[in-house]
């Protein structure tokens, strides 16, 4: 008969992958949040470069709001596998409205990229928020 003792390394195990999970979900999180206050502070600026890519400008609010409150709701970790999956749809749909240009270098990192964020939250919305989360509470 075998006796697990625990030990400083296994009693820090959970706390570590509680900060790895805020963390990761922060820096996810941190490019929406950024974003979309920016689409705030240049909103006709904004509003026109969405209808100039044949997205109607009155969706901007929407957007924003997306941006910001599902950032922090990552952040959070509150509702995460729902608001993950909103974010990585609307990652895809970005890149290929936005970012299809894939003859232009940086456009093309532009589409990557939101595929590559796409790919973070699709992880999210099927593992859900893990440690240091409201849905994790």
């Amino acid at each position: 008969m075998s006796t697990v003792t625990a030990t400083p390394t296994t009693t820090r195990v959970p706390a570590l992958r509680g900060a790895a999970d805020l963390a990761g979900r922060s820096l996810l999180a941190s490019l929406f949040i950024v974003s979309g206050l920016g689409k705030l502070a240049a909103y006709a600026g904004t509003a026109g470069y969405m209808e100039s890519a044949g997205v109607p400008g009155a969706l901007l609010p929407l957007v924003i709001a997306l941006e910001v409150l599902g950032g922090l709701a990552i952040v959070a970790g509150y509702r995460t596998r729902v608001v993950a999956g909103l974010l990585a749809a609307f990652s895809i749909a970005s890149a290929v409205l936005f970012h299809s240009n894939l003859g232009d270098q940086i456009q093309q990192i532009m589409f990557l990229k939101n595929f590559a964020l796409a790919g973070g939250f699709i992880t999210l919305a099927a593992r859900g928020a893990g440690g240091w989360s409201i849905d994790n509470r």
